[in-house]
């Protein structure tokens, strides 16, 4: 079967028709050992449903064809566009396998009659099993459980046997013992004890081939180490195993990704073909130009051409400003074109978006952010003013408050031995996982509460602030709030990332902290350069011009980074600092592109 075989299905031969060049030969290439690299907006997804429907038309019996994806929103997109494609075949939906790893590790366990009950929170038993642990601690030991059974494939029997075995190796042991004594599995057992079920049982393995005679595998730069075994052993040993990834994309290392394994998989999978495509239809070219720039820096990376699409307009704008961060957001509101498109502000960290979080609160304006929280909806928030409420009514709002901040700092150990001031009632319950301290919480409510003349005053707007932050978080807004870890795979008409600045992006937490500092460098420019690949129409890159990121160093020309001269380039006046286009003579307006 090939792309000049027998006569296709209509809808087939349509679909392949819209294709690209490039994106045609990945879809129509031999089954056997394919990779696929797909960089950013290059059309994976298009050229993935492509491929299926190909298979199919070709003979492919659907319900030997299945297709893993990174993650349930990958697998769910897909699967509602091959709907759409497998419909004209007379094919359901559900007849092609289209699972993330860990639900197709459930079903193979499942299947074999192995246990998948009761699926337990990690971070419960940890509290059990370590009750001394930090909230960072618990942190630690869940990355050290993944690594023994993902990437070493170790159990604790093997571990207990240790007799050097430290203080996290024995911390293991007990967990799992403690999963036994529950007699379930955690959500990384769904791939590691899949595995040893396909290495253990020939006949499960045999069963499981011939549902995955083809098989697709999506976002490979970002598997595993038993992820990729598990779809390796799968496939084998004729291996029509269609792999897509970009490893300009690998971007989670702290989830065991490694961008060397798809480098190296030519060695792990003799005869297999590498089909690139090589067009952005999404950004502008500047966009696209000057994020290849930065990411070409990396060592660790296939050599590759990424190119925008022909006539690809749009705006790169760079946005130095030394104010504080929420009037740098407020100023990048300001300056989006006022149109219908969609629009995101990406940082580093979730705790950097708060100042746009606090802008979009203070304009009414809806907004998306799933993994963003605030002081307002922590619940020790109410436990803060309930204590405060004890102290002499007299005296002002700050006062009461600041006695309260007092006895959460010396109770968390941050305050001073000597002072003598105190706040009835007991210190709050530091939540295991909470995303504030109790310092910092009670701290945010003093920075906030200047304002108020009485306490009374300040709960009634602690309210009404949680009602407007309930009306105003909704799934649907046109803006988003995110991480650039969280857009993988997202796309927005307007991008502004925030903190483009010495230490913040990259972040010199993640540098300091790692094993191999080069590697973790290698992977923060990865990170920007998705960020920056999500934007569609324009992309804005705010800093401090005191302390611009390096990668703002790496992407750009001195003369870009150089304070304008003469009449500003941006047809868009903004106050001052003003947004300067980092690429003179770049249209503001931009199509999407045809092929996505």
């Amino acid at each position: 079967m090939d792309d000049h075989g027998p006569a296709r299905h209509p809808s087939v031969e349509a679909r392949l028709a819209r294709l690209a060049a490039d994106q045609r030969a990945a879809a129509t290439a031999p089954p056997g050992p394919v990779l696929c690299v797909a960089p950013a907006g290059s059309g994976k997804t298009t050229t993935l449903v492509a491929r299926i429907a190909w298979l199919i038309d070709g003979g492919s019996d659907p319900a030997t064809i299945a297709a893993i994806t990174f993650n349930k929103r990958a697998a769910d997109e897909l699967g509602d566009r091959l709907a759409d494609a497998l419909a004209p075949l007379g094919v359901a939906p559900d007849e092609v396998r289209v699972r993330t790893f860990h639900a197709l590790g459930l079903e193979i366990l499942r299947s074999a009659g192995h246990p998948v009950e009761p699926l337990v929170d990690r971070m419960a038993i940890l509290r059990r099993v370590a009750p001394g642990a930090s909230a960072d601690d618990r942190r630690r030991l869940d990355d050290a459980f993944s690594r023994f059974k993902l990437d070493l494939g170790v159990t604790a029997d093997q571990v207990a046997a240790d007799p050097d075995a430290g203080p996290v190796a024995r911390t293991f042991v007990a967990y799992e013992r403690e999963i036994e004594r529950l007699g379930g599995l955690d959500f990384d057992d769904l791939v590691a004890r899949a595995l040893r079920v396909l290495e253990a049982e020939p006949a499960v393995l045999d069963r499981w081939r011939r549902a995955c005679t083809h098989l697709l595998v999506d976002e490979v730069q970002d598997v595993d180490r038993s992820q990729l075994r598990l779809a390796l052993a799968l496939a084998a040993p004729v291996h029509r195993i269609f792999l897509v990834g970009d490893d300009d994309q690998s971007i989670y290392g702290w989830r065991l990704a490694d961008v060397r394994r798809v480098l190296e998989l030519a060695g792990t999978l003799p005869g297999l073909r590498r089909v690139d495509l090589v067009t952005n239809y999404r950004c502008p070219a500047p966009v696209v130009a000057h994020a290849v720039r930065l990411v070409e820096r990396n060592r660790e990376r296939f050599t590759k051409v990424v190119r925008a699409r022909p006539g690809a307009t749009g705006r790169l704008v760079l946005a130095p400003d030394a104010a504080d961060d929420v009037e740098r957001v407020a100023r990048l509101l300001d300056a989006w074109p006022a149109d219908d498109g969609s629009r995101a502000f990406l940082a580093r960290t979730n705790r950097e978006l708060l100042p746009a979080l606090a802008v979009a609160l203070e304009r009414r304006i809806p907004f998306r952010a799933d993994r963003v929280a605030t002081p307002l909806e922590d619940p020790r928030l109410d436990a803060i003013l309930a204590t405060a409420g004890q102290t002499d009514p007299r005296l002002p709002v700050l006062v009461r408050l600041g006695m309260v901040a007092a006895a959460e700092a010396r109770a968390s150990g941050e305050g001073s031995a000597d002072d003598p001031t105190d706040a009835p009632g007991p210190p709050l319950d530091e939540s295991p996982d909470a995303a504030f301290s109790r310092t910092e919480l009670a701290s945010a409510l003093l920075a906030w509460a200047v304002r108020y003349r009485d306490l009374d005053a300040f709960r009634r707007a602690v309210t009404e602030r949680r009602d407007l932050l309930a009306k105003l978080r909704t799934d649907d807004a046109k803006l988003t709030l995110a991480t650039a870890h969280a857009t993988k795979g997202l796309e927005f008409d307007h991008v502004a990332v925030l903190g483009m600045e010495t230490g913040r992006f990259p972040s010199a937490r993640a540098i300091n902290d790692a094993e191999e500092p080069a590697r973790a460098l290698e992977e923060e420019r990865r990170l920007a350069y998705v960020a920056w690949t999500r934007a569609r129409r324009t992309l804005t890159l705010s800093f401090d011009p005191a302390v611009p990121s390096v990668f703002l160093g790496e992407a750009f020309a001195t003369d870009e980074l150089a304070p304008s001269r003469g009449p500003p380039v941006a047809r868009r006046t903004v106050r001052r600092p003003p947004l300067r286009p980092a690429v003179r003579g770049a249209s503001r307006s931009a199509g999407t592109g045809a092929r996505r």
